[in-house]
């Protein structure tokens, strides 16, 4: 972004019910700290949703807002939505017509987490580049395929501006305030906030299978995990991922039962119903369409497979997950007790 004059840019952040507080905050606190620092109202900024009041985070905090309908005849300079969980629930009429007014406006329009599917909606990303939470990749994609998919911690195309949410949305600021207000205030701001290291656009949000506490698999897992995730709806046999890797089937379980815990069988099951769930909560996609992309030749295959890693059919599922994260008793890519393989 480019920089500004010395005027006070404006923000609204609109969230919808369940929203991560988490990266909302994240994403402010720059901006405030830079307000801080200069002893200037660079940056303004208020809550809004729908209806306005109170509004539950994901983690069961709340936060008090103003009503879209007080505020959407209002200039913004910037407007970023906020939600997390079944985002595709918030859409509405209020929703696109205020998201359509700002743009009209002149306003960028940004979006942490899964906000990016509310801009999809409204039809606002269109030839666009965009990035959501990683949980929801699939589920977009299928759902917006006019919509370049990024799997990076945030992306800047022109006036519409994506972040996958977490600690990346501080990141996401920090980039914003270095192009509003240069190198120097960003650079002071991310110390003052404790954030030693600001990762540039187009850093990818799982590197190279690197674990947050430094540990990663040594690099012929890497490409093997790889491959099965580049092969989710034709699924490789373990005997062609061994050939591409250079691997033995022993040497390919050897390695897999130290670094994963789990047979690479086992593991590449795992991850094509882990992008089926997805699909069955995330989206409204037959279930015989949602087993062919998961690299299920046969429904009642995909049924069984599914029940057995996640409690409940998946038709069950498109019923009862549409719950907010924190209330789901099942870490998506996580296994303690493998189930056999298929």
């Amino acid at each position: 972004m480019e920089q500004s004059t010395g005027q006070t840019c404006s923000v609204t952040i609109l969230i919808a019910p369940h929203f991560n507080m988490a990266a909302t905050t994240g994403f402010i606190d720059p901006l405030r700290a830079a307000n801080y620092l200069d002893g200037a109202a660079y940056f303004k900024w208020d809550y809004v949703s729908e209806r306005g009041g109170a509004v539950l985070a994901s983690n069961g905090m709340q936060i008090i807002t103003q009503p879209l309908s007080e505020v959407v005849q209002q200039r913004r300079d910037m407007v970023i939505v906020s939600t997390s969980w079944t985002p595709q629930q918030h859409d509405s009429a209020a929703m696109r017509s205020a998201l359509w007014r700002w743009a009209r406006g002149g306003a960028t329009l940004g979006a942490l987490d899964t906000g990016a599917f509310l801009l999809a909606q409204a039809g606002l990303l269109e030839g666009r580049s965009a990035t959501v939470h990683y949980e929801h990749m699939d589920a977009f994609g299928e759902m917006f395929p006019n919509v370049e998919l990024s799997e990076a911690l945030c992306v800047f195309d022109g006036a519409r501006i994506t972040c996958c949410g977490g600690s990346a949305a501080m990141d996401f600021a920090l980039q914003i305030l270095r192009g509003l207000k240069g190198d120097a205030l960003a650079n002071a701001a991310a110390r003052y906030l404790f954030h030693q290291s600001v990762r540039p656009p187009g850093t990818a949000q799982n590197p190279a299978l690197l674990e947050p506490l430094g540990v990663a698999a040594p690099p012929p897992v890497r490409r093997a995990i790889a491959l099965m995730e580049q092969h989710l709806e034709e699924p490789l046999s373990i005997a062609e991922i061994c050939a591409r890797t250079g691997l033995s089937h022993r040497q390919m379980n050897r390695l897999f039962a130290t670094h994963v815990k789990t047979p690479p069988a086992l593991y590449y099951r795992d991850i094509r119903l882990d992008r089926a769930r997805g699909l069955v909560t995330q989206t409204l996609m037959p279930m015989s369409q949602v087993a062919l992309a998961s690299g299920f030749a046969s429904q009642v295959h995909f049924s069984r497979a599914y029940r057995a890693r996640f409690g409940l059919p998946p038709r069950r599922d498109r019923i009862e997950g549409r719950v907010p994260f924190e209330f789901r008793a099942w870490p998506m890519h996580r296994r303690t007790t493998p189930q056999g393989g298929e």
